[in-house]
């Protein structure tokens, strides 16, 4: 059997119609051995590409001990705990790293990104909100939102209520994965599928969506966007934003580099390289019309915001006199033309 590319066992939540609302992988795995794969493959009837096969309590004793038998002890023994599972179990393996087509499939790669299994960018996500429900997300669980109504009537005749937390196709990352070494004070604005690094700190209007995320460490009070990785360092102030691939973004991916700092309600519309500031309030688009200055402050050349995407060592500032859009740089004005213009 050909090497695949993911392979995990979950347990969910169906609607009336038994169809998948969302799926709870404990322990995914990233390429795994290929005896580990063969070991389950014919005993969950596994007819090979990207699949989802849900599996009754008689399947998982015997998947147990033929995951124990390939040297797969955790695996073994997550698929013993679901043998007595309630709610419908699932194997999810991908063969390839496909765009996804089915909630479990879905999950499985959103459960990657936040076990920081793969980097944002690093999986096809073509296609992923098209392939997740709408679901309210209660105190009660998922719920089918043409059910919604009946259950919560059902609960009040029964002197209980539902809280419905959102309405969303993403649930927060914290009911499914909390990574190791971060702090997130408010867990609701992180969503399932973000990239949280060792020593990340998210504050209380700090939001990351799915598909990005930090290496850490860093500090986050402002808003990263779908597709938006903040690299090691890095300060988001209070009310801060970054223009996502999904809000107007295009075809750049916005990123931000080592040691940065975007001040308090500033925003990116361009990746930044290492080490720049952009001053509180200052708004960067692509289009934004920046006078470089040199060592002595005096303008060099004017340039769009997107001539500068990427370069390190850049401080963006407002001018306080006349309002120009403003980028420092430590570099002689020389050497940044050359570096600029080298890279067209």
């Amino acid at each position: 059997m050909n090497s695949h590319y993911s392979l995990a066992i979950g347990v969910g939540t169906h609607n009336s119609q038994g169809e998948w609302l969302e799926v709870f992988y404990p322990q995914p795995l990233l390429n795994p051995n290929t005896s580990t794969v063969e070991a389950i493959a014919s005993l969950a009837g596994y007819q090979g590409g990207n699949e989802s096969i849900t599996l009754n309590t008689e399947q998982l004793s015997p998947i147990a001990a033929a995951l124990d038998a390939a040297g797969e002890t955790k695996q073994a023994e997550l698929a013993r705990q679901f043998s007595h599972s309630q709610r419908p179990v699932v194997l999810t393996i991908l063969a390839s790293d496909d765009a996804p087509s089915s909630v479990p499939e879905g999950y499985l790669k959103l459960h990657l990104l936040s076990h920081r299994l793969v980097k944002p960018h690093a999986t096809n996500l073509t296609g992923l909100f098209g392939a997740l429900p709408n679901v309210a997300w209660t105190n009660k669980g998922a719920i089918d939102l043409s059910e919604l109504p009946a259950r919560q009537l059902e609960a009040r005749l029964s002197g209980e209520v539902i809280d419905v937390s959102c309405v969303d196709k993403f649930p927060k990352m914290t009911n499914y994965v909390v990574p190791t070494g971060v702090r997130i004070a408010h867990t609701a604005r992180v969503r399932l599928g973000a990239y949280l690094g060792e020593g990340t700190t998210i504050m209380h209007e700090g939001f990351v969506n799915f598909n990005a995320g930090t290496e850490g460490p860093g500090m986050i009070e402002g808003r990263i966007s779908a597709g938006v990785f903040v690299g090691a360092g890095s300060d988001l102030g209070g009310g801060c934003s970054t223009m996502g691939t999904l809000s107007g973004g295009g075809n750049i991916v916005i990123s931000v580099g080592d040691e940065c700092l975007i001040g308090a309600n500033a925003g990116i519309g361009i990746p930044l390289g290492d080490r720049c500031i952009v001053e509180s309030g200052l708004y960067l688009t692509a289009g934004t019309k920046v006078m470089v200055l040199d060592d002595q402050g005096n303008t060099v050349e004017s340039l769009k915001a997107r001539d500068l995407a990427g370069k390190p060592d850049l401080l963006f500032r407002r001018n306080s006199t006349t309002g120009a859009v403003e980028c420092k740089t430590n570099k002689t004005a020389i050497q940044l033309n050359e570096e600029l213009h080298g890279n067209n």
